[in-house]
């Protein structure tokens, strides 16, 4: 009661105070962070081992299993590990227990690695080792195209001029280019010249890793100065290579030109890309777990245009996955559903109570309340998405409770003929017990989902807090503004025309009609304006509609009766309806996400092991033929545009 006399007694205070959750949720919602899901904190450490040439069963033996028995002993909250080897590659995934130091983890792995060095091949390098997170999810992939560019320049471009400055993006990690040939000096050997000559493969790459080097050589002090010296053999010209000597034979000396030849290549290409049956490369976007996916890709598209400038005109980079359209379109269908549900649920009490004035209370009691569950969920790192949204957009018709039940007391303390603030008071008092065991029975309902585990915790929680931090303000709201808001709004409720000109037609025909004769009666009664009349009309309806809402009740009282009359038919027809509900459990299907129609679909063709890349090629391009068969693509951009769906992402 002491929360309702202050705010009573000091109405601006509560008012400012709502007019600052409302400038605050603004502001956190413009600034908070948007995203599908919510940050999915999954405690992972990639372990990745690379010894070029090497077969995955070595891989395995040799590496994977070696780490696996060393991790196990020195590093601290393992719960299990994965491991995967493929040709010259190992990928070792530590997953530790939930709320394990991650950063632990990694200075624990990278120490125990180093160590194996020694026992490991010789020539091995040390492991590339990344903090994983389920939230490092791709949210934009560039294709980059071009038709003179070849694959190697396409694959430099990507690698050194539009990845370096997309890494400057806020949020965004851009991994290497997939596709395209990585560009590198090559030396072929003449296999015929170099045995001709008594050498071998080694004594080309010693001469090269001897002659090829930039060695310091201390300073020179000359005057006043001190200079860095320094001793340079590596050749300026690619061409100059071809000239260093190998070795003396017979008298003569061979050099490189002799038995291979030094030329600008690429490497053994192991992937390719293709956008439209034409050779490309494939830049994709990542997000970090905490960014924005919205903000990311608007930062990645604003720095496309000052990029592009630096690039030579002839590429085309064109935006192949943009997943901030999903995004987006999610959001906004989830937000749409929450307005319309707010929408129907004030137009419920507009028909139950008649009073234009009280729904205004207890619909301005709504957008307060998920405001104030937004600022919460901001202060404790959430972000806006669909699980948030929903819990919001799941308890819009349950914020309204408390704000109706009090107004609805305060009406009845009313028609008692108390003053206002006293009805005010006794409405306040009598319901406040009621309303807050209420509240915490709806927020007792979400507590197991703080019990939960692995990714459900991480996607559950937030909607079980927004509902929770939504109910608790719409109580605290129903006791401080609520109030207030009734005593400016209803300061004159006895009075109102409409309400005493639809009680003195009460339960009668033609409402508007009647109103005006008694307007006409009562040459004193203020004549209704526009507005009167329209108010008028909201109490016609809400008479009509408690008068059908009487008849269905009558129904429902005689229904009732009925089926207390018959107990044992009304028992045994709810068990074998519970039955039968129970039957259908084994015919459901069981996933962990609903089927999600996101605009678009991904085919993935699996060749048997051990294709060669050239013909697991052609074996895709058959397949984007058999689909061209089936859907031409033009019919396929027609349907995209009737949506409003973009089509620069149709390759086949």
């Amino acid at each position: 009661m002491w929360i309702v006399r202050l705010a009573l007694r000091r109405p601006y205070t509560f008012t400012v105070m709502a007019i600052l959750i409302v400038l605050m949720g603004i502001v956190t919602i413009t600034r908070m962070a948007t995203d599908i899901f919510p940050k999915i904190d999954i405690p992972v450490v990639s372990v990745i081992w690379s010894f070029p040439g090497v077969a995955p069963e070595e891989m395995e033996k040799r590496f994977v299993t070696v780490t696996e028995r060393a991790m196990t002993t020195t590093v601290n909250d393992i719960e299990h590990i994965e491991s995967q080897s493929y040709n010259g590659v190992s990928v070792i995934k530590v997953f530790f227990h939930e709320g394990a130091k991650v950063e632990a983890g990694v200075a624990q792995v990278t120490s125990i690695t180093q160590t194996l060095l020694r026992i490991l091949p010789p020539g091995t390098t040390p492991p590339l080792i990344l903090q994983y997170s389920a939230s490092n999810v791709p949210i934009l992939q560039l294709g980059l195209t071009s038709k003179t560019l070849s694959e190697q320049q396409l694959y430099d471009l990507g690698l050194n001029f539009i990845r370096t400055q997309l890494a400057t993006v806020q949020g965004a990690q851009v991994p290497l280019p997939y596709g395209g040939k990585s560009r590198q000096v090559m030396v072929d050997i003449d296999p015929q010249k170099l045995f001709g000559k008594g050498l071998s493969p080694a004594d080309v790459s010693n001469a090269l890793n001897a002659q090829n080097v930039i060695l310091p050589a201390g300073t020179q002090k000359i005057g006043d100065r001190e200079y860095n010296v320094r001793l340079n053999s590596s050749p300026e010209l690619l061409q100059t290579l071809n000239d260093l000597p190998i070795k003396q034979v017979n008298n003569a000396m061979v050099y490189i030109r002799d038995v291979a030849h030094v030329r600008d290549g690429f490497a053994v290409q192991t992937n390719i890309v293709a956008q439209n049956r034409v050779r490309s490369a494939l830049l994709t976007v990542l997000k970090s777990a905490s960014a924005s996916t919205l903000d990311i890709i608007s930062r990645v598209k604003a720095a496309l245009p000052r990029i592009k400038a630096t690039l030579p005109p002839e590429l085309d980079i064109t935006q192949l996955f943009d997943q901030s359209i999903f995004v987006r379109a999610a959001i906004n269908g989830v937000v749409k559903e929450g307005v319309i549900a707010a929408c129907l649920t004030a137009l419920m009490i507009l028909l139950f109570l008649g009073s234009w004035r009280s729904t205004l209370v207890v619909a301005t009691s709504i957008p307060l309340s998920i405001l104030c569950s937004v600022i919460i969920l901001s202060a404790l790192g959430q972000t806006l998405n669909l699980m948030t949204l929903g819990g919001l957009a799941l308890a819009v018709g349950i914020l309204v409770d408390d704000a109706t039940v009090e107004i609805e007391n305060i009406h009845r303390n009313l028609a008692m003929k108390k003053p206002m603030v006293r009805a005010i008071l006794h409405g306040a008092s009598q319901i406040a017990v009621p309303a807050f065991v209420s509240t915490l029975c709806i927020c007792i309902v979400f507590v197991p989902i703080f019990f939960l585990s692995g990714t459900a915790r991480f996607l559950f929680q937030p909607l079980a807090m927004a509902v929770i931090f939504a109910m608790l303000a719409s109580y605290l709201l129903s006791r401080t503004v609520v109030p207030t808001m009734v005593r400016f709004l209803l300061r004159e409720h006895l009075d109102e025309i409409d309400t005493s000109l639809a009680q003195s037609v009460e339960g009668s025909d033609g409402g508007e009609e009647k109103i005006a004769n008694r307007s006409r009666e009562n040459p004193t009664a203020p004549r209704l304006s526009g507005l009167g009349q329209i108010f008028g009309f909201l109490s016609w309806i809400h008479e009509k509609f408690n008068h059908v809402f009487e008849k269905l009740r009558a129904r429902y009282v005689n229904a009732l009766r009925w089926c207390l009359e018959h107990r044992r038919l009304v028992f045994g027809a709810m068990g074998a309806m519970v039955f039968v509900s129970f039957a259908l459990v084994p015919f459901l299907g069981r996933d962990f996400f609903p089927a999600v129609d996101a605009g678009q679909f991904r085919l993935h063709v699996r060749a048997p092991a051990g294709t060669r890349l050239e013909s697991t090629q052609e074996r895709f391009f058959q397949v984007g033929n058999a689909i061209r068969e089936v859907i031409p693509p033009n019919e396929i951009q027609n349907v995209l545009d009737n949506i409003g769906l973009p089509t620069s992402g149709i390759n086949l």
